[in-house]
């Protein structure tokens, strides 16, 4: 029993890890002013931010320390690059430093890799300690990532309201003290011991709690946006904030209460279901069942083109006539042709799903991510500056509520079953409705709803994606895949970030005030520096929701075979 405290001990202080590492996301804060400290346009501060997500890009070499290093260092290794980085940054604007625009750039690119880093330190650890609910583990913890904005705004404005530098040297610091915190239960890790059934559906009934905990976080975390400032009052929600990330530690002692959960768990029933919906014994059971059923064509199935792949006549037949006018070459081509099948980089990268899946992502999510970015000229050029952290923080609150829906499915699949494509279309419907709507009106409250349906939506994305990717494409290779489908993300931010860039510093004229007299910074104030930004974002998130849409039509029937067979399964 000291064990499963132990991995529970573990579990919170992964959320930790999670909650003060999404350092990305509060860019907005302090770009304006590290903008006009270095005197660069709009399109060098873009770059910026690309750099920053272009530390995704070497995320692998976290993975590959890992083999040579312990866990423990790792950790502390990435909470030294967000130091050096991030601290170094916090200089520049401070006007201790002046470097030259590159050198910023690699502190950027090195800052973006730290985060990854962290990420897959708490991947790890999710799997290693939660080998039955690993995927309840990751879309847990993954959620409190988004929340990372929004607990550096009560931070800042605990110390400092007026000081925007001060995220950089809390980005710096925070991670720091917080790998510190970490360290003990990261250090203690029980020994793995496979786990009865019983303990398995109650650690899910612990999963279910967590979750209501994180939901009543995110809404706490909303409230000082609505609130008068003050210092008092923001150390106030800071420390309130901190105490419910401490709260999870009760988890162990409610492990301890075995025949209490006994008891309440006899009321209702929680299937074996987590963040990833396949687990790898079901796929190898709907396997097993496909070939079995497809045995008899095989003589016949040996007679075509892909006369190995006995399972895909079966399901093309079963498929035939599905699709209706010019859309049954789109939707029937190369179809997939049951879920967890295997797919090496090569394969991957041939897979009309996977490019389908590739550009409702780059125009969904990615660029969700983009506008996040740009929260703070935005902003200020809608004449709305001080509002910034305001709609950091309900950017980065949705997000979290959005990453948290992400598991919503697995809980519910027991009443109601759709398939996870379809869900990600769902989820990609807020996006373009929110940026028509930000370009109709430049008004207070559609800059709030549109940052919260923007937030929202991507924030599902980011959290499901893992999901969808070990579904559709195999769950052991989904380490190698993953990271394909993320190079999105830098591309997409280069992409979306240099077009709007380019938009603003056409529409641009000096300032006339602040920071910027002293620099070449120049600003734009107006509608029109975003206006055709966002109706170009729009369209191209309609062709993500479209992307997304097809992805649906030609996965469901995967989809519900799988459901079937688990099914027939279980009656048996």
């Amino acid at each position: 029993m000291a064990g499963e405290s132990r991995k529970w001990m573990i579990l919170v202080a992964t959320i930790w890890i999670q909650a003060f590492t999404g350092t990305n996301f509060d860019f907005s804060a302090y770009s304006t002013e590290m903008k006009a400290v270095l005197g660069i346009s709009q399109v060098q501060l873009n770059y910026l931010a690309v750099a920053s997500d272009l530390g995704k890009a070497l995320g692998w070499s976290s993975g590959l320390a890992l083999l040579y290093l312990p866990l423990s260092l790792v950790l502390f290794i990435a909470a030294f690059f967000g130091l050096f980085g991030y601290g170094l940054q916090w200089l520049i604007l401070r006007g201790v430093l002046s470097p030259p625009y590159f050198l910023v750039f690699l502190l950027c690119l090195l800052a973006g890799c730290s985060i990854c880093w962290f990420n897959t330190v708490c991947f790890v650890l999710c799997v290693r300690n939660f080998p039955a609910n690993r995927a309840l583990a990751i879309s847990l913890t993954v959620s409190y990532n988004g929340v990372s904005a929004a607990l550096y705004t009560l931070a800042a404005n605990s110390f400092n309201p007026s000081s925007h530098s001060l995220y950089l040297l809390l980005n710096a610091v925070i991670p720091l003290l917080t790998s510190l915190a970490a360290l003990i239960p990261i250090l203690r890790q029980p020994e793995l011991n496979p786990l009865p059934p019983d303990a398995v559906q109650r650690d899910s009934l612990i999963f279910l709690f967590l979750n209501v905990l994180a939901v009543i976080t995110g809404f706490y975390l909303l409230f000082p946006t609505s609130s008068a400032n003050g210092l008092t009052l923001a150390r106030l929600f800071f420390g309130g904030a901190i105490f419910l990330l401490v709260v999870p530690l009760c988890i162990p002692g409610i492990v301890y209460a075995r025949k209490w959960f006994k008891d309440f768990y006899s009321s209702f029933t929680l299937d074996r279901s987590g963040f990833i919906l396949i687990e790898d014994d079901d796929l190898e059971l709907h396997k097993e069942i496909i070939n079995r059923e497809c045995s008899f064509t095989g003589s016949v199935a040996s007679l075509l083109p892909n006369g190995n792949e006995p399972a895909r006549s079966f399901l093309s037949k079963g498929n035939a006539g599905k699709g209706e006018g010019c859309c049954e070459g789109v939707i029937g081509k190369d179809q997939l042709v049951m879920l967890g099948q295997e797919h090496s980089a090569g394969l991957l990268v041939r897979r009309v799903d996977f490019w389908l899946y590739y550009i409702a992502y780059f125009c969904g999510g990615t660029i969700g991510l983009v506008y996040s970015n740009n929260l703070g000229q935005i902003t200020q050029s809608l004449g709305q500056g001080p509002k910034t952290t305001t709609l950091i923080t309900i950017y980065s609150s949705f997000s979290f509520f959005g990453r948290l829906l992400s598991a919503v499915p697995d809980y519910i699949r027991a009443k109601f079953y759709f398939a996870r494509t379809g869900w990600l279309a769902l989820a990609l419907i807020p996006t373009p409705v929110a940026f028509f709507l930000l370009t109709g009106s430049g008004s207070p409250w559609a800059l709030q709803a549109g940052t919260a349906l923007i937030g929202l939506s991507s924030g599902f994305i980011f959290a499901a994606a893992v999901s969808i990717t070990s579904e559709l494409f195999g769950p052991f290779s989904v380490g190698v895949n993953h990271n394909i489908l993320i190079t999105n993300i830098p591309v997409g931010s280069l992409v979306y970030g240099l077009l709007a860039a380019l938009v603003y510093d056409a529409n641009t004229r000096p300032s006339t005030k602040g920071i910027s007299m002293v620099t070449d910074s120049v600003v734009c104030m107006g509608r029109q520096c975003y206006f055709w930004t966002f109706m170009g974002w729009g369209f191209i998130a309609v062709v993500g929701l479209v992307s997304s849409v097809l992805l649906f039509l030609r996965t469901r029937h995967a989809y519900d075979r799988f459901e079937r067979d688990r099914i027939s399964f279980q009656v048996e």
